[in-house]
């Protein structure tokens, strides 16, 4: 009975378990054992512990300019401030102070930028020419070297962007406003698109409106739409109670795109590997010099004498108007640094009557666009190129400029876009030499150059007294009735 009572359990109990489900088996990621190290002096034992699994890397996707929305671009890496940068990119990143700004209209620039990278490089081979320069004058001034960036999105880079309100040069400057900053402008040369002038204003006039707001933003808006036109939107949010930032003032669309424009340059030039963009290095050095014992000579010739192509002279010297540099208003001529010596040395072989192969020429009664191209043995076409006319213009201006050898002028053929004309402000004056007068004197007196006389007169060695001197002087400025405030339009007339 015992044993059989015993069968019957173990047989209910056996039937219990094939009833019972197992648990459920958890899928397990393979962790590798780690050695656990030994006490010192003692060897490793065979015993091993799991170890944490290692985080996976977070992918790297480098913008590919097809998209709308981008992610934030990884920080840049810290760098040593105290060391001067050999790529003057760096240096550029280094000396950023303005507070970035991230919206929909950053993105939207950022794309269209980066989907562009064959502009993006012209843009920044063309800066090459102009950006250590910038960078210095912005660093004398202790202001952000954002602002080098600012031609990029003026004009790209080019010195000859002319805009429909009139702008020119680098920094976009509207006549009334390069006149405010002493940029002369006249026949022969503009100073709206002289690199070292354009830029001294431009700087000047950055840190005045910045003086003006206290903020970065508006002024880079008022220096696009004109600080009054910003200081009224300004005093129009105060008064309805709203904020006065540069996001919250009511603009029109080219100024609201304008800081989104430099804030994108900036976003690519700080990290351009992520936005897929060759950013080939700059040296930080010199790349030009000023010569400034400027004299009358040919364009054509100063570039060879410089033993450079005209057109990269021209790029360095980009606010001649004409085929001749007139010492008279021409303050100086840009070289790069290394030819500053060539030049000199090869202008001091020359003879001063071999420079110059054209003269001013002043329209008679009776004259012609036709009659003057025939007489000077040069096409209609041609006249009014070098002279900065419309080829559809019938109206003869007081001055122009011929060849003095029709021949050699054929040669001449340059790849300059010449300003339009601005009416000319000089008129000729008769002088007749007094007892004890010298050339210099009246030159002084006159404020033109001893050389210039001579070139007027080209029979006069010296001061005889009785002899009549042909001269070339400024016209006197016709007065304008003075405004209580004056406008700082930039590019258009701000309403």
């Amino acid at each position: 009975m015992r044993i059989a009572a015993l069968l019957v359990a173990l047989a209910a109990l056996l039937q219990g378990c094939a009833n019972t489900p197992a648990p459920e088996a958890e899928a397990e990621t393979p962790v590798p054992a780690t050695p656990v190290p030994a006490p010192e002096g003692q060897p490793v034992v065979g015993v091993t512990t799991p170890a944490a699994p290692a985080p996976k890397p977070a992918p790297v996707t480098p913008f590919q300019g097809e998209r709308l929305e981008v992610e934030a671009a990884p920080h840049l890496p810290k760098v040593d401030r105290t060391v001067a940068p050999q790529d003057l990119w760096q240096r550029i990143r280094q000396g950023f102070q303005m507070s970035d700004i991230d919206s929909p209209l950053v993105q939207r620039q950022v794309t269209y930028y980066a989907a562009r990278p064959d502009y993006l490089q012209r843009m920044f081979d063309r800066s090459r020419l102009y950006l250590f320069h910038i960078v210095e004058e912005i660093e004398k001034r202790g202001l952000p070297t954002e602002l080098a960036l600012l031609p990029m999105v003026e004009s790209a880079f080019n010195p000859m962007a002319y805009s429909r309100a009139h702008a020119s040069g680098l920094w976009q400057f509207i006549p009334g406003t390069g006149r405010r900053y002493d940029l002369k402008q006249n026949w022969w040369y503009d100073g709206r698109r002289d690199i070292v002038d354009s830029t001294n204003a431009a700087l000047d006039y950055l840190t005045a409106i910045y003086q003006m707001h206290g903020d970065w933003h508006l002024a880079l808006a008022s220096y696009n739409w004109g600080e009054n036109a910003v200081a009224r939107a300004i005093a129009k949010n105060r008064a309805a109670g709203k904020p006065t930032d540069y996001q919250s003032l009511k603009m029109p669309p080219e100024t609201r795109n304008y800081i989104p424009k430099l804030q994108a340059l900036k976003n690519i030039i700080a990290n351009p590997a992520y936005f897929n963009v060759t950013l080939a290095p700059i040296p930080n050095e010199p790349y030009f010099a000023t010569y400034d014992r400027v004299v009358d000579i040919d364009v054509q010739l100063a570039a060879k004498l410089a033993e450079m192509p005209v057109d990269e002279f021209i790029a360095l010297n980009p606010g001649f108007s004409r085929p001749l540099i007139r010492a008279a208003v021409t303050p100086r001529i840009v070289l790069p640094a290394d030819k500053v010596d060539v030049f000199h040395d090869n202008l001091a072989k020359l003879d001063g009557d071999d420079l110059v192969s054209w003269k001013t020429y002043y329209p008679k009664k009776g004259d012609t666009f036709e009659s003057i191209a025939k007489k000077h043995r040069m096409t209609v076409s041609y006249l009014k190129e070098v002279n900065g006319i419309s080829q559809r213009s019938k109206a003869l201006p007081s001055m122009v400029v011929v060849p003095i050898d029709a021949e050699a002028a054929r040669t001449q053929r340059m790849p300059i876009m010449y300003a339009p004309p601005i009416p000319v402000s000089v008129r000729r004056v008769f002088h007749t030499v007094r007892q004890g007068e010298t050339l210099p004197a009246i030159a002084k007196r006159y404020r033109v150059s001893t050389e210039d006389i001579q070139r007027w007169n080209p029979r006069v060695t010296k001061a005889t007294p009785g002899a009549k001197l042909m001269l070339e002087v400024r016209a006197p400025a016709k007065k304008k009735a003075r405004k209580k405030t004056i406008t700082g339009k930039k590019h258009k007339t701000a309403s």
